[in-house]
């Protein structure tokens, strides 16, 4: 047990002392109850009407916690049958505050939320509850959304597949449930909208964050990205994956602990020869500066190939190389690797290849969640990063008690030489608690490993070894001399009885590969004896429950034929079923989590230990780790010679508190590590973030405005200073001035040929009177465009024209800084500091960024022309031609010429009278034209009479009714004339 000083164990630890009024306010809102309970249901939405009124009359929400918190704890009761206990009103006012509370798994954060999800929507801003994917925001939002309905609040849940109107009308409700990732796409589509009224969010008042560690930090080191396709290059990926193979040890160098892996000397003259040989190369050596693309993309085949393993890093699913989230196990349906490096995974897997892509927007999680006013968040493991929330966040941590005190044992971890021994001792363990009806949850990291390990467990092989081990060591125990309470012969006869399992232990494998059954096996994990092998548990927010699932057992057993009383009856039996189960598991010990090896991160270990323990209940916890783990391979350096002067045999373990110790201080340092990357990551991104607040503000101003000519004659003006500047500097004399540039520019922006260069002749002309000049011209051409166009359509293009122009330019600029942050790390070679210059010159560019704009803007708008539709133009001469050509060979009778002018908008002949008379194609009439149609149209065509036809496509059935085609029945060329002047025509 750990020490306590004099101080704490009087006046309590810090975080007992944060926390003293906050339970003493839960008792006075637990004082609240009669009062609420005495409310009627629509009583209960009056309630809520009315703290909303005195929200609007200016009292502040701390003044209004007590009686909202009371009324949630009553609504829930009546909704669900979930009353919040204390300790849960106390979290809820730790995420009210702007804070992080951190809650064992089983103590129910998401009926935490509830309560400041509540109090917050009184102020119609809307709440937004975080959560990290789509099952679990639906499920959320369907639970926890009765308890809403029953206080009259609206819920919204946000996941993949809505659209733009499904999101906005989410987004409306008073809260809204919707994973992080789902919430910045958005945040990024809405800033590429071309008006407001397309936008789904409204705003970033408060979010509640649950498993915020998971989110603010583990995926806070990939920023959100959304991107657009380049040229296909799947034909270069797959030439150059087809050459790694060819690669050996000594061409590459690996280094585990920075993820990297690099070519040596013997490896640039090795791929340079298979890249000759293959005609991949121009030029002799690789590095030359044609070669640049070929470099990249030999560096993604071999990261492709050396570090990112399948059925670890990414699973190969239909086609489609998947990535799988290293902290949930989950796979991440729609994200790729940027880079090109996904393309590269592709070619190696034999997956089709997708188009690499540029990026159009971004933004970090940090940096999205940082917009909003407020910012809270839930999780079982925070403390371990409570550095990181407060330096990045501002967000302190609270840690919640438990509502019953915590009767679980965690055990030292115990350490093998090999991995087969490892697993070895894991089997055993499984296989006794098993026996003795135990549950046993397995953590592993990957799925690859998830899989061995099921392996393991169903070799008949394995386990003929595994007994044989377990006989041998009942033999040694029963040699044993001294056993006077009998102890050693208990446990030898427990040992034999494994020995003689006649079949492997059967179990359950969670991982990406059966992300569908997730709900159902997690539920079911806490029945008498099950053995769940699970890849990572963070985020899966299912509870295991001993005995079992009453929810999950009820959905299983009830048919859509079942009556009220068939329903009543099948639950008691099963609540009756799961409470019998429940004390078996209990008697038996409670949950074993059994950690298979250990995270890089402790918070994940602390999640998978988290899982037992809960509500009270008894639990163990314990890890296995061997030399050959991931960890200890990289990290723990010198520790088998540590364990050969031990004089560690065979299927020997070292179990003791200084090793465990060992073990999270070498995770202390992976996340110290992690942490720099992320804050280094946050540093660059923090740059690019204030110019991505400037634009997008910007660009809402734009999609706000009904009139933005102002805006568009300020950067006229501004563009017409800035190139009588270039070109005609202050205080310099006329022989100096470059008045052939200026003209050449000036026709190049706006379209007007000026003679600059007989202005700058004149006497006394400087360069003010010719920028007055140039400004003249070109608000005159302005006018004359406003006046043809229009003064609503003008407005419209004006909009439309800048609102695109800054897309595009915001696109391009996004590309340069990712080009300039890829190679300013250089700059340290320089003794300069990277980001310093990164800095200096991102702002250049967006300095340039600003000028491109006004200029690409202003041109654009002097060179737009509105296209009217406009008839069909006619070669005049060529009809001439062609009607006198007809008239000598006697096939044309010109008294029977008609006018004809088409109107493009109708196609009608407005200039002839329509009729049987009307011609039926105007010479020089662009064929194709709607007239002949809707000439046929406005008189009646008969079967039998060949000149109420008119003009026939030769493809068209024939109108006398045979169903042949045209050109097969009466317009054969042996078949008689159907109608006047066809035949001729």
């Amino acid at each position: 047990m750990a020490k306590t000083s004099i101080a704490q164990r009087l006046f309590g630890s810090a975080n007992e002392r944060r926390l003293k009024p906050m339970t003493k306010r839960a008792k006075k809102i637990g004082e609240l109850a009669d009062e609420m309970a005495a409310l009627s249901d629509d009583g209960l939405i009056e309630k809520t009407n009315e703290l909303k009124q005195r929200y609007q009359d200016g009292e502040k929400l701390g003044d209004l916690m007590n009686e909202a918190f009371a009324l949630v704890r009553e609504g829930a009761d009546r909704a669900l049958g979930l009353r919040p206990y204390d300790v849960q009103l106390v979290g809820g006012m730790v995420l009210h505050g702007g804070n992080i509370a951190e809650m064992k798994t089983g103590e129910g954060k998401t009926l935490v939320a509830t309560l400041p999800a509540f109090l917050n929507a009184l102020t119609g801003e809307g709440v937004h509850v975080v959560t990290v994917n789509d099952y679990l925001a639906k499920r959320d939002a369907e639970w926890m959304g009765k308890v809403f309905a029953q206080l009259g609040m609206t819920t919204g849940v946000i996941y993949n597949e809505l659209g733009d109107e499904e999101r906005r009308e989410a987004y409306a409700c008073d809260i809204t449930y919707a994973t992080n990732n789902e919430l910045g796409f958005d945040y990024l589509r809405d800033n590429m909208k071309q008006s407001k009224d397309q936008m789904v969010q409204r705003g970033h008042a408060y979010a509640i964050v649950d498993e915020v560690d998971s989110i603010l930090i583990d995926e806070a080191r990939t920023p959100l990205i959304i991107s657009g396709p380049t040229d296909d290059k799947s034909e270069l990926y797959i030439a150059i994956d087809k050459l790694m193979p060819q690669l050996t040890d000594e061409h590459y160098e690996i280094d585990e602990k920075k993820r990297s892996v690099t070519l040596t000397d013997e490896g640039n003259e090795r791929i340079e020869e298979l890249l000759e040989e293959a005609d991949l190369l121009e030029g002799g050596s690789l590095y030359e500066a044609e070669n640049v693309a070929v470099v990249h993309h030999v560096q993604n085949a071999l990261r492709a190939h050396k570090m990112f393993t399948r059925d670890k890093d990414y699973i190969v699913k239909d086609n489609k190389v998947v990535i799988i989230d290293e902290f949930t196990g989950r796979m991440m349906e729609g994200r790729r690797w940027s880079d090109g490096l996904h393309q590269a995974v592709e070619a190696k897997e034999g997956a089709e290849i997708k188009p690499e892509n540029v990026t159009m927007a971004s933004i970090t999680f940090q940096n999205y969640f940082r917009l909003y006013k407020k910012l809270s968040g839930m999780t079982g493991t925070a403390i371990t990063e409570e550095g990181e929330f407060q330096d990045i966040y501002e967000l302190s941590v609270y840690e919640i008690p438990t509502n019953r005190p915590i009767a679980r044992e965690d055990f030292d971890d115990e350490l093998y030489m090999s991995a087969k021994e490892k697993y070895r001792a894991i089997a055993k363990e499984i296989a006794r608690c098993h026996l003795r009806d135990q549950p046993v949850l397995v953590g592993t990291v990957s799925i690859e490993k998830s899989e061995v390990l099921s392996h393991f467990l169903s070799d008949k092989k394995f386990w003929k070894e595994v007994a044989a081990d377990l006989r041998k060591q009942a033999g040694e125990l029963k040699d044993k001399k001294v056993d006077e309470k009998g102890e050693l012969n208990a446990l030898a006869d427990e040992i034999e009885g494994l020995a003689r399992r006649p079949v492997p232990v059967p179990h359950n494998v969670l991982n990406a590969r059966f992300h569908e059954q997730e709900a159902e096996i997690v539920a079911q994990a806490g029945i008498p004896g099950a053995v769940t092998i699970a890849t990572n548990m963070a985020g899966r927010g299912t509870d295991i429950q001993l005995g079992g699932s009453v929810d999950m057992e009820i959905m299983t057993h009830l048919t859509e034929e079942d009556d009220a009383e068939t329903i009543a009856r099948k639950r008691a039996e099963i609540e009756a079923k799961i409470k019998e189960q429940k004390q078996k598991a209990l008697d038996a010990g409670g949950l074993y989590v059994l950690g298979t090896e250990r995270h890089e991160s402790r918070r994940i270990d602390n999640q998978l230990r988290g899982r037992s323990g809960r509500q009270g209940d008894p639990g163990t916890t314990k890890f296995y780790l061997s030399l050959e783990d991931d960890l200890m391979r990289i990290f723990g350096s010198g520790m088998e010679k540590m364990l050969k002067r031990f004089g560690i045999k065979q299927d020997e373990s070292i179990e003791h508190p200084w090793f465990t110790k060992a073990v999270e201080n070498a995770q202390k340092k992976i996340e110290q590590r992690n942490f720099d990357i992320r804050k280094n990551v946050l540093k660059y991104d923090d740059v690019m973030n204030d110019q991505r607040k400037a634009i997008f503000e910007q660009r809402i101003e734009f999609m706000d405005a009904n009139d933005v000519g102002e805006i568009v004659t300020d950067m006229r003006e501004t563009i017409i200073d800035d190139m009588v500047a270039e070109y005609i500097p202050e205080r310099s004399y006329a022989e100096q001035w470059d008045t052939e540039g200026l003209k050449e520019e000036v026709q190049t922006v706006f379209g007007l040929d000026l003679p600059v260069g007989d202005w700058a002749q004149e006497e006394g002309v400087a360069d003010q009177e010719i920028a007055e000049r140039v400004r003249k011209a070109a608000d005159e051409k302005w006018q004359a465009q406003l006046a043809e166009f229009g003064e609503d359509n003008a407005r419209k293009v004006e909009k439309a024209i800048l609102l695109q122009t800054i897309d595009r330019e915001w696109r391009e600029h996004l590309q340069q800084l990712d080009h300039l942050r890829s190679v300013v790390g250089l700059r340290g070679v320089g003794q300069r500091d990277p980001l310093n210059e990164f800095k200096t010159e991102a702002f250049a560019l967006f300095q340039n960024l600003l000028d491109g704009l006004r200029r690409d803007v202003t041109r654009s708008l002097f060179h737009v022309q509105i296209q009217q539709p406009q008839a069909p133009k006619v070669d005049i001469e060529e009809a001439k031609r062609l009607i006198a050509e007809l008239q000598k060979r006697g096939q044309l009778d010109p008294s029977k010429l008609k006018e004809v002018h088409i109107d493009a908008t109708t196609g009608e002949n407005d200039a002839g009278h329509g009729g049987p008379e009307a011609p039926r194609r105007g010479y020089g009439q662009a064929a194709g034209s709607n007239t002949l149609r809707a000439q046929r149209m406005s008189r009646e065509v008969k079967a039998d009479d060949p000149t109420t036809w008119g003009r026939v496509s030769r493809n068209a059935p024939c109108p006398c009714g045979s169903g042949k085609k045209f050109k097969h029945c009466h317009g054969r060329p042996d078949a008689e004339t159907v109608a006047s002047g066809q035949a001729a025509e």
